[in-house]
């Protein structure tokens, strides 16, 4: 029993560093799902930045537009 479960440990331990060396797969930097992650990430931040600019050019123009006449008029009439 401690024969199969010392040779076990010692496959184990000689896997897991093949597998960590990033010459035993034979490609360098990310993969293919990490870039497309990536680009995911890349899109949704893009895609919000859509709303974002109709947000604000709304606010800017409520703040720049004449509404004010609307309103003294509006004020006067119940008085």
């Amino acid at each position: 029993m401690k024969a199969i479960s010392a040779a076990t440990m010692s496959l184990v331990i000689t896997a897991t560093k093949a597998l960590a060396a990033t010459e035993a797969n034979g490609t360098e930097g990310m993969g293919m799902l990490a870039m497309f992650f990536i680009g995911f990430g890349v899109l949704v931040v893009l895609f919000q930045f859509v709303p974002g600019i109709m947000l604000l050019t709304g606010i800017v123009k409520g703040l720049f537009s004449r509404k004010t006449e609307e309103h003294e008029e509006a004020g006067k009439g119940k008085l």
